[in-house]
């Protein structure tokens, strides 16, 4: 129930501010992707290495401040470990993983939310023989 309850909340965030983008263009007042519309198989970021699959939902939005985003970290894959410069939320939708954070090491699994603040450092990857499918949300500067 919290996962689900966790989950509508970061959609409709992202929703209200696509809303709030698209009402002011003439031409959308909405907009609706779909994740093989956005599929990018990609490295790991921050030089995280291995494969992973991108999805950048409406990168193409005029105005929209916030990224939301769903990356699926495949074996021997991983967001490299880096400095965070904004708020951002990692949440754990499949598979069972590593977090790195601030030079400690936790297990997360489906249903965690992790939020990283301005300062830290994290990075993240996949145990062996699973995927690591992780929603990412946060404010484009």
């Amino acid at each position: 129930m919290k996962k689900n309850l966790l989950i509508a909340t970061i959609i409709a965030s992202a929703f209200i501010s696509v809303k709030a983008s698209a009402q002011s263009s003439d031409t959308s007042k909405y907009m609706l992707q779909n994740d093989v519309e956005v599929a990018k198989e990609e490295g790991g970021t921050h030089n995280g290495g291995g494969k992973t699959i991108g999805f950048n939902f409406f990168a193409n939005a005029k105005n929209l401040k916030t990224a939301f985003r769903k990356r699926i970290l495949k074996p021997g894959s991983s967001i490299g470990y880096h400095l965070q410069k904004e708020d951002e939320i990692y949440y754990v939708i499949s598979g069972n993983g590593t977090m790195q954070m601030n030079g400690k090491t936790f297990a997360v699994k489906p249903g965690d939310a992790i939020l990283t603040r301005p300062g830290s450092s994290h990075g993240i990857a996949p145990d062996a023989g699973n995927d690591l499918v992780i929603m990412i949300v946060y404010e484009k500067k």
